[in-house]
C-alpha cells in the first residue's frame, strides 16, 4: 500500500547542508496500523511531510497504492492528497464556522460531491466513533477528544488508501487520547483502514501493529506487537531507552 524506498532529505541553512533522512526504507500493508517514534531531530516529522507531499525529497521513491509521488505537478499532488490520503493533525484543523457534520464532509465539499452516499457515510462514521450526538454542534462546543474523533471521521470520508496522523494525541489528556487511538482501531477493524502515525507517545504507539523507531535519520529498529498492549508498551520503552543512551 505505502512504500518508501531509499528516502533522503536534507535542508540548507546558509552555506550549511543538514541531512535529516538518510536512506529510509519502509512499507505499510493494507489494513495495518503503524507508528513512527524517535527523539527530537530523528526525522519522523520530515518523513511524514515527505509522504504527505508537503515537502519535496532529495532522493528515493514514495508510492501510495502504486502511484509515485515524486515529480508530480501541484494539481496532481492536491488530487492525491484529497483522494488517496487522509490526514489527522495534532491541532484538529476543524473549521470553526462549520458544524461537525460539515467538517467531516469537507473533503467531499472540496470535490463538489456531497451526495446522499457521502451524507450516509458521515452518519456511519459518526456512529463508529461515538460522535453522533455532536454532529450538529460546532467545534467550540465540544471537547478536544471529540474534535479529534471528528477529524478521524473526516480523514475517512473519501475512502483514502492511507491515513497519515501527525501526533494525534499530542494535545489530549489520557482519557481523550485513549478514545482517539481506539477510534483508529475501529477504523482499522471495521473499515480495513491503513494508518501511519507519527507519535512521541508510547501509550498511543502500543495500540499499533508495528512501531518503527527512527534515530538520526535512519531506522534504528522495528518492533511488532505479539502480546498484550501493556507488554508491548514495556518493550517500546525499554528499546527507546536503549536507543537514546
Amino acid at each position: 500500500m505505502l512504500y518508501v524506498k531509499d528516502l533522503h532529505k536534507s535542508y540548507e541553512v546558509g552555506k550549511n547542508k543538514y541531512a535529516v533522512l538518510k536512506g529510509v526504507d519502509l512499507h505499510v500493508a493494507q489494513g495495518e496500523f503503524v507508528a513512527v517514534m524517535g527523539p527530537s531531530g530523528s526525522g519522523k516529522t520530515t518523513l511524514l511531510n515527505c509522504i504527505s507531499c508537503y515537502i519535496p525529497f532529495d532522493k528515493g521513491s514514495i508510492t501510495v497504492g502504486g502511484a509515485h509521488l515524486a515529480g508530480q505537478d501541484e494539481d496532481t499532488l492536491s488530487r492525491i492528497r484529497n483522494t488517496k490520503l487522509g490526514f489527522v493533525f495534532q491541532d484538529f484543523m476543524l473549521l470553526d464556522g462549520l458544524t461537525i457534520r460539515e467538517n467531516i464532509l469537507v473533503p467531499r465539499i472540496v470535490q463538489g460531491e456531497v451526495r446522499k452516499d457521502a451524507q450516509e457515510l458521515a452518519e456511519q462514521l459518526a456512529g463508529i466513533f461515538g460522535i453522533t450526538h455532536i454532529l450538529d454542534k460546532y467545534p467550540a462546543e465540544i471537547s478536544g477528544g471529540e474534535k479529534q474523533r471528528a477529524a478521524v471521521a473526516r480523514s475517512l470520508i473519501n475512502h483514502p488508501m492511507v491515513i497519515l496522523a501527525d501526533e494525534p494525541t499530542g494535545n489530549l489528556d489520557s482519557k481523550s487520547s485513549r478514545a482517539v487511538i481506539e477510534a483508529f482501531g475501529s477504523a482499522k477493524n471495521k473499515m480495513n483502514a491503513t494508518i501511519f502515525m507519527v507519535t512521541h507517545d508510547s501509550f498511543a504507539a502500543s495500540f499499533c501493529d508495528r512501531v518503527i523507531l527512527l534515530k538520526d535519520g535512519v531506522i534504528y529498529c522495528q518492533l511488532e506487537k505479539d502480546g498484550s498492549r501493556s507488554d508491548f508498551q514495556d518493550r517500546l520503552l525499554s528499546t527507546i531507552k536503549e536507543m537514546t543512551n
